[in-house]
């Protein structure tokens, strides 16, 4: 297939795709009129290339775990090394943070959210301090 009906079924630009490729994440070939063309495997491939993106993982931890996952199913091939789990644990922890950071934010939102609207999730008012400061003014 060639780079445009690839970035169409992954809905990833075709600029992607060469990054993709001079990264070494994703190969193509040539036809004989010097286009690229890709096999059918390349769409889970990059498939799966944003799906660590989206996990926080950089080109070249990328690069390095590829060839240790099988494309269809995500499942680890024999490839896999104990240095190489180690290191996407090290990354699972670092995702756990993040969540756990992001959440306590969402958390402190919420709560000036509820305050300066005076009213909670609820409908119900809100006591905060943001609410008698507003009380307080209006005469």
């Amino acid at each position: 297939m060639r780079i445009g009906e690839l970035a169409r079924r992954t809905a990833v630009s075709e600029r992607s795709l060469r990054y993709y490729e001079q990264q070494g994440l994703l190969t193509s070939y040539r036809t004989p009129g010097g286009h690229r063309a890709y096999a059918e495997g390349a769409v889970d491939r990059v498939i799966r290339i944003q799906e660590l993106y989206a996990a926080g993982l950089c080109s070249s931890k990328i690069a390095a775990l590829l060839p240790c996952i099988r494309d269809a199913d995500g499942g680890p091939s024999p490839e896999a090394t104990p240095r190489l789990v180690s290191d996407l644990w090290e990354q699972r922890e670092r995702l756990n943070r993040m969540i756990a950071e992001l959440a306590r934010a969402r958390e402190v939102l919420d709560g000036v959210i509820e305050a300066a609207s005076g009213e909670a999730a609820s409908g119900e008012p809100v006591d905060g301090p943001l609410a008698r400061a507003r009380e307080d003014r209006d005469p």
